[in-house]
């Protein structure tokens, strides 16, 4: 008899939500977020929301087609994303 391990899944530790999805363009795989705190290239974030929930780094965003290299609240942005998403999904940095 070996030693199995099991694996088990760490809960993602989030800090406070900074936006909401408010649209999907899944032939894009481009979500749009509406901002309510900053966000900057090379932010670690967690989407959650209708049953599931992953992290993924903030590689590129745009605001108004522009590629930006940081938002601020108030803002629409373009994100890739890595996994399908809804509107309503939330959005927070990870901790």
């Amino acid at each position: 008899m070996g030693n199995q391990l099991e694996k088990t899944e760490m809960p993602i530790k989030k800090s406070k939500a900074i936006g909401e999805i408010t649209h999907y363009f899944n032939k894009l795989g481009v979500a749009v977020v509406a901002l309510n705190a900053n966000l900057k290239i090379g932010d670690q974030i967690v989407i959650s929301g209708h049953g599931r929930e992953f992290v993924q780094p903030v590689d590129s965003m745009q605001v108004e087609h522009e590629q930006v290299a940081q938002a601020k609240p108030g803002d629409s942005v373009g994100l890739k994303v890595d996994q399908e998403v809804k509107a309503g999904d939330e959005v927070s940095l990870v901790a």
